[in-house]
């Protein structure tokens, strides 16, 4: 008999340090149904919440959902642990984890702390050069990293830094939305196209310069609401975007390029959205056949921006999201130790494994794959809504869809 496969993460780590007291969604894919259900932790198992709303968008509607969810009578369950492995196996066949979100809207917050926002300067002057990085590196912190580094986003200050940069030939879009009034905001993936915990996250094999992006990422209503929130990862092609701004899509919006999980906590009288604001997001690369061990932190705290301009911003009268979004927040992330060129930082290899963890959280952990071999993405909003109308039984979506 072969040895158990060894597993990115134990159904301890997968959970919050607390998560005793946590309220967590989350979606499990049910074979016995043939869709998607959502569900709530209970100690070691999950239970179905279908008959309280059958997408997780439409629990994050009601007013008293903690109190909903505590109180269901569940349909039917599942053991954390068996879903966890097939999840890590990629079991067609069996009941898995999937992203805890569904109908909401993906969008993220980008160059939101100083030192990814330099990075993002420096991919841009090295036009997506790897090998030309650390010579950028060290010509644009020298230049640019004292005098940016205090400036509030937005401020007479920065308005002030703004134009001496421009006199030196030093300005960058990068810097306009790292500094400027409005923050940059775009729509990271498609609705339903992120993948969950366990799942391959892609990287295309027309990119050799990759990183992971670890981030908060809050679960927003369709009033604007902070419900909850989750760990994200918004994987990055570094040459693509390098080579220019206008590439972000191509950069950002690939098959499993977006992984949210493992649940999202919702807040209540144990979790606020105050105490993730200094919550600190450990990322750790376990290389694939390299040895490469790459352990870093992203600093909630140092956000350039609170929570509530970046929801703002994404978020309005300007803007409406009838299902509610989830908005990644930005990373302090930007790993520089070299990995393959000297001077050229790290890149992802096949294979290498991404845990992303927070106390509040739990982990979130994906293995990197070529997009191009990745489970294709195909249950989209058509097979969704055909799957709800199959358990309504009566072909009436309304009541579905629009108003759990």
């Amino acid at each position: 008999m072969s040895a158990p496969a060894a597993r990115a993460t134990s159904v301890r780590e997968l959970l919050p340090a607390d998560a005793e007291r946590a309220t967590l969604l989350g979606r499990v894919w049910d074979p016995a149904t043939g869709g998607p259900r959502p569900v709530v932790v209970r100690g070691e198992e999950v239970v179905d919440l279908f008959e309280v709303a059958p997408t997780v968008s439409g629990l994050l509607e009601l007013d008293d959902v903690v109190e909903q969810v505590r109180a269901a009578t569940p349909a039917r369950r599942w053991r954390l642990d068996e879903l966890r492995d097939a999840s890590e196996d990629g079991d067609p066949a069996a009941p898995r984890l999937l992203a805890p979100v569904d109908l909401q809207v993906i969008k993220a917050c980008g160059v939101t702390f100083v030192d990814s926002m330099l990075e993002r300067v420096i991919e841009e002057r090295c036009a997506g050069d790897p090998e030309r990085a650390a010579e950028v590196r060290a010509a644009v912190g020298s230049a640019i990293g004292e005098v940016v580094g205090s400036v509030v986003p937005g401020s007479a200050e920065a308005a002030r830094v703004k134009e001496v940069l421009k006199s030196r030939g030093l300005w960058s879009p990068y810097l306009e939305v790292g500094l400027g009034p409005d923050p940059e905001v775009f729509t990271k993936g498609p609705v339903l196209s992120a993948v969950g915990p366990g799942a391959s996250v892609g990287v295309p094999r027309f990119s050799r310069w990759s990183n992971p992006e670890p981030e908060l990422v809050l679960v927003v209503d369709s009033r604007g609401r902070p419900r909850g929130a989750t760990l994200g990862n918004d994987v990055n092609l570094r040459d693509v975007e390098g080579r220019s701004a206008l590439l972000l899509g191509m950069a950002k919006d690939n098959t499993a390029s977006t992984a949210l999980g493992p649940f999202v906590r919702l807040f209540d009288e144990h979790l606020t959205v105050d105490a993730l604001r200094s919550e600190r997001i450990a990322l750790r690369v376990d290389g694939a056949g390299d040895g490469f061990v790459l352990a870093d932190e992203n600093d909630v705290g140092r956000l350039s921006r609170t929570f509530e301009e970046l929801v703002g911003a994404a978020w309005g009268e300007h803007h409406q999201y009838p299902d509610g979004f989830v908005l990644f927040t930005g990373t302090l992330f930007a790993p520089t130790r070299d990995r393959e060129v000297p001077g050229g930082g790290f890149t992802h290899r096949a294979g290498d494994t991404v845990a992303i963890s927070s106390p509040h959280l739990g982990t979130l952990a994906n293995v990197v794959r070529p997009t191009e071999e990745v489970p294709r993405w195909e249950l989209g909003l058509r097979s969704l809504v055909e799957y709800l109308c199959a358990q309504a039984g009566d072909g009436d979506t309304r009541s579905i869809v629009t108003d759990p």
